[in-house]
């Protein structure tokens, strides 16, 4: 099992889960963060702080269908190659030194989430 974040998050960052994560898995893009799924522990910390409620289990996230195309939207996060990037980001081993990308999947930033 891992998390992922929903909709709810975009355009808000509360960035709650990001200090409570023991791993440093959960990344920042422009308007929405991502949780790497091969770095994550499983360990549901993230979920319990999250002000708005976008992070859910996988099991949870496959069976409702506007929170599993999120589970494959952050598979593309770390995947493919984002704009302005030269290289998918794979599995970096934590954002911390890698900092903010900054940039979104083509899905959240044509998102409306609205």
């Amino acid at each position: 099992m891992t998390y992922t974040i929903a909709s709810e998050c975009i355009d808000t960052l509360d960035r709650s889960c990001i200090e409570v994560c023991p791993v440093d898995c959960i990344y920042v893009g422009l308007r929405k963060s991502y949780i790497n799924a091969n770095e994550c522990i499983d360990c549901g910390a993230c979920e319990e702080v999250c002000p708005v409620e976008a992070i859910v289990s996988d099991r949870v996230a496959k069976k409702d269908e506007t929170r599993s195309v999120f589970m494959a939207d952050e598979n593309d996060f770390f995947h493919t190659t984002l704009a302005g990037r030269n290289a998918p980001l794979g599995d970096p081993g934590g954002q911390t030194d890698l900092g903010e990308i900054g940039v979104d999947t083509p899905f959240v930033s044509d998102y409306n989430a609205s």
